[in-house]
């Protein structure tokens, strides 16, 4: 089913119209952003069950005008008349003389040159969230918590989480009329099990352009959540060291979005603070790594039909047969390095500034096979989902917190189990371990991704299984 226009939007075309009409007398370029996202999430536990507002819920816009030397923002979300938003925005203008007095240094920019276009986007789902109540939402997250009780006694708490976004946005210039609608949603089972004195936690996200019909994945899941987490009961601690590793899609997804995600983001490249910038054209991974980052380049979350710049989504291709080729950036940092915008400049809100974000990052699928990754291992683990990440850009160093890892000896699983992973490492080194890259696929597009502690965004990541070495603790 296509998702509805945005009332709110179309309702409010004619006023953006009418401030790019008058500003434009004035100044050299002008844009305006719109924004109307809204959902729900529904949270069932053992204790309790809440109904919130969708934290991704924003209403407003933004203006962005060129005055021949730079760009000035100006949001808001009142809508009185065009003429007192304009009398704002003119009174908000950056003052020159108050900027020397200050000793502050005003960054200048080239114009934004813009292709004319007029286009609209309405994505599809299976269902609308208005199609089924939420009553029977939360009525089938509590199935699934009465169903995770009777799968085992040590469940001593869990989590039925589904959440539903529509975003709906519009970007208006002098050249471009562009609209989006679509749908994402996402899910997550969380088991916490006790035996004793220990405590564990298993869990599993689910997400896509979807709509209710997400909770059909999730019933199907619910058992192997639970035993997953007893099986984590008896886990041991793993001896440090430096290992044969195969990194399930979702540890790879988080390779590569820690690694070479927030590495290549060209704002950093901007301020001197990514290291990748001394490696374009360079070798930083074996010859079987191919990485991508885009809003076309796969179908999740953060798959959209423009950013919040107005440029449309794009797939880039950030590690080409084991070379750095390319970074992800929003706009105004593509112009300031004289590269080709790639549709990477989102907001967390229209309040917020434009970022070099990531959208969908992974690695693209080899040709080898699990079962022969594992047979090729004599001493090593089969690393499975992760709770944390963290990337350090001026300098290269990672570290992940894997949730648990399967024992490997002699080219089979013995059934033993280690958990919790710390993996640390350079992150050249890790990739160009790469040895074996397996033709399966999948992306995870529950997270949300932070520029340093703030200015959240939806993103996902994912990939192949991926055989390396990883120095694990």
């Amino acid at each position: 089913m296509k998702v509805k226009p945005s009332s709110f939007i179309e309702d409010n075309v004619p006023f953006v119209e009418d401030i790019l009409k008058e500003l434009e007398k004035k100044y050299d370029y002008v844009s305006v952003l719109g924004t109307d996202v809204f959902g729900k999430q529904h949270v069932v536990t053992s204790r309790g069950t809440n109904y919130n507002d969708s934290q991704w819920t924003e209403r407003g816009f933004v203006v962005r005008i060129y005055d021949g030397k730079g760009y000035t923002e100006f949001s808001f979300n009142e809508i009185d008349n065009p003429e007192e938003v304009i009398r704002r925005i003119n009174n908000n203008i950056i003052d020159e003389d108050v900027l020397k007095k200050s000793n502050l240094e005003r960054s200048t920019f080239d114009k934004i040159n813009e292709e004319k276009m007029e286009e609209s986007f309405f994505g599809e789902v299976k269902m609308l969230p208005e199609d089924i109540t939420t009553e029977e939402k939360i009525n089938r997250l509590e199935a699934m918590k009465q169903k995770a009780h009777e799968v085992s006694d040590k469940l001593v708490n869990f989590f039925a989480v589904y959440e539903e976004v529509t975003v709906n946005k519009l970007f208006f210039s002098n050249k471009k009329q562009l609209k989006q609608s679509y749908i994402w949603s996402q899910g997550y089972l969380n088991a916490v099990v006790r035996k004793e004195q220990k405590t564990r936690v298993s869990y599993e996200g689910f997400s896509g352009l979807k709509g209710p019909e997400l909770l059909d994945e999730m019933e199907a899941q619910l058992k192997g959540i639970v035993d997953e987490a007893v099986m984590l009961l008896d886990a041991e601690r793993i001896k440090p060291g430096v290992y044969d590793v195969i990194c399930s899609p979702e540890v790879s997804g988080l390779i590569a979005h820690e690694a070479f995600g927030h590495g290549v983001e060209l704002d950093m490249f901007v301020k001197d603070r990514a290291k990748a910038k001394e490696y374009m054209g360079k070798t930083v991974a074996s010859e079987q790594v191919t990485m991508h980052d885009g809003a076309s380049a796969a179908k999740e979350v953060s798959s959209y039909f423009f950013d919040d710049e107005g440029v449309l989504g794009k797939d880039t291709i950030i590690i080409k047969d084991g070379k750095l080729v390319s970074g992800i950036g929003d706009l105004l940092s593509t112009i300031k390095l004289g590269v080709d915008p790639t549709g990477n400049g989102k907001r967390e809100s229209f309040e917020k500034k434009a970022y070099s974000r990531m959208t969908n990052t992974f690695f693209e699928p080899g040709e080898d096979k699990l079962e022969d990754m594992i047979t090729s291992i004599d001493n090593g683990y089969l690393l499975e989902k992760y709770t944390s990440g963290m990337e350090d850009p001026k300098n290269w160093g990672i570290q992940c917190l894997i949730l648990y890892g399967r024992e490997i000896k002699n080219g089979k699983l013995t059934g033993k189990t280690v958990s919790p992973i710390f993996m640390t490492g350079f992150v050249p080194d890790l990739l160009k371990s790469i040895s074996m890259v397996s033709g399966d696929f999948r992306l995870s597009g529950t997270g949300a991704c932070g520029k340093g502690h703030k200015e959240f965004a939806k993103v996902s990541a994912g990939g192949p299984y991926i055989k390396a070495k990883a120095r694990l603790g």
